[in-house]
């Protein structure tokens, strides 16, 4: 195995030579051989261990050992210990997740401080057999069949060309030694009941199945690669990117043989999970939404607008003193002695300064609003009227300023000034408040 494993490097990984690598080591079979193989070859490794405190005095044995082996074979380790339990009911995981995400952002950690340059993990060729099976089990889209990648970033797989066989193998021919982890024997966890019931089956119904399953997996890698480059393609035909906002047309959309599948191709990183609510949004009424932790998707008339949620501020007031020139948050204004002239430009208005009251306020719509629009001859209107007439969405509406002096609105910002505030015949000092571009 050490003469394929050096030409697998050769010829998929040749980037590795000479670098500083960070072995995860757990003191099984399958790290403590991937820790041989890169010692036999002379890479410049380190080894690093997670005790994640589940097994009681076994994990400590674990640690020990890995500690043992990296000192008898004068290679660094770096060692830490976690409270996964705790971490995992603190943040409403399950306790292979906490894991996880505990050991790579450690792993992650020691990159960075300690200048490696990879992480080299053990996953091997039935771990991807097994993946897939799980997957399969649970229902997946095609993301889920593709596989473990074999280079995540600066994480590297270097065993999955390698069947679990293989690697047993050769662990019996050097006299490897390794911890057995007593957990994989229980069929508590679907993985195991997987590895344990069903891939036997397969390879008792197909001794070359995992020659076919890499091959099948091959085909379906490059099935993934042409999805995403038409989505690419469709998406570029369908969407209009804002500064913080995506629009998707709905006409263009559905002329599409299967819009929902560009559809969950576009928003699937974006954490949604209702994928139906998704779907009907499209033939919904304006003003429908459905909501990820972190982002929202809303039909506005002929459109889709995915936006991230922001944190409501109706009600959150920001006051603007006399003489204060500029303001920041949480719109950014300029407010300047300027003569005055005629515009249709709604990005700045004139304002008679002797009839504004200061402080002037800042506040987001609130429900029943009324001013009198520049234009009307004093006639009242309500604020939701106008958002109506000059068709905003959802999103404009809530992401809309509304300037203030006392309780008179002075401007809409953006859309429009209020007629009471505006430069008339008696006016004898003006300001122009803009927005800045």
């Amino acid at each position: 195995m050490i003469e394929k494993f050096q030409s697998h490097l050769t010829n998929n990984f040749r980037y590795l030579f000479g670098k500083k690598l960070l072995l995860a080591t757990s003191g099984g079979l399958d790290s403590m051989v991937m820790a041989h193989l890169f010692s036999t070859l002379n890479f410049d490794i380190s080894l690093a261990h997670c005790n994640f405190q589940l097994r009681g005095k076994e994990s400590f044995e674990d640690q020990l050992y890995v500690q043992n082996y990296a000192e008898a074979n004068d290679i660094p380790v770096f060692t830490t210990q976690f409270d996964t339990q705790s971490f995992a009911i603190d943040y409403k995981l399950s306790t292979q997740v906490a894991a996880r995400e505990l050991r790579y952002n450690w792993f992650y950690e020691l990159l960075e401080n300690e200048n490696f340059d990879y992480i080299l993990t053990a996953h091997h060729a039935d771990d991807n057999i097994e993946t897939f099976l799980i997957h399969l089990i649970r229902g997946s889209g095609l993301d889920g069949f593709i596989g473990i990648p074999a280079q995540n970033e600066s994480v590297i797989r270097p065993l999955l060309a390698f069947s679990r066989e293989e690697i047993s193998n050769y662990a019996a021919a050097n006299a490897i030694q390794w911890r057995e982890d007593s957990s994989n024997s229980s069929d508590k966890y679907l993985r195991n009941k997987v590895r344990h019931d069903l891939v036997p089956i397969l390879k008792e119904l197909n001794p070359s199945f995992l020659t076919s399953f890499q091959n099948t997996q091959k085909y379906l890698n490059e099935a993934q690669v042409m999805v995403e480059d038409a989505t690419i393609m469709i998406y570029q035909q369908v969407a209009i990117e804002t500064k913080d906002e995506i629009h998707y047309n709905i006409d263009k959309l559905k002329i599409l043989p299967n819009y929902k599948s560009y559809l969950y191709q576009w928003l699937k990183d974006y954490g949604f999970s209702a994928w139906d609510d998704i779907y009907e949004l499209v033939d919904s009424q304006s003003g429908k939404q459905v909501f990820s932790k972190h982002f929202r998707l809303l039909k506005d008339r002929n459109t889709l607008v995915l936006a991230p949620i922001v944190e409501k501020e109706s009600s959150e007031v920001y006051y603007i003193e006399e003489n204060q020139i500029e303001v920041k948050y949480p719109i950014k204004l300029t407010i300047s002695n300027q003569n005055f002239h005629s515009n249709t430009d709604n990005s700045f208005i004139f304002v008679d300064a002797d009839k504004l009251k200061f402080p002037l306020s800042l506040k987001k719509y609130e429900e029943g609003a009324v001013f009198q629009p520049l234009g009307m001859d004093g006639k009242s209107k309500k604020v939701s009227k106008l958002f109506k007439d000059e068709k905003l969405s959802l999103l404009q509406k809530e992401n809309t300023w509304i300037l203030y002096s006392n309780e008179d609105i002075v401007w809409v910002i953006g859309i429009r000034q209020d007629e009471r505030y505006k430069i008339d015949t008696n006016t004898k000092n003006s300001l122009q408040i803009a927005i800045q571009l």
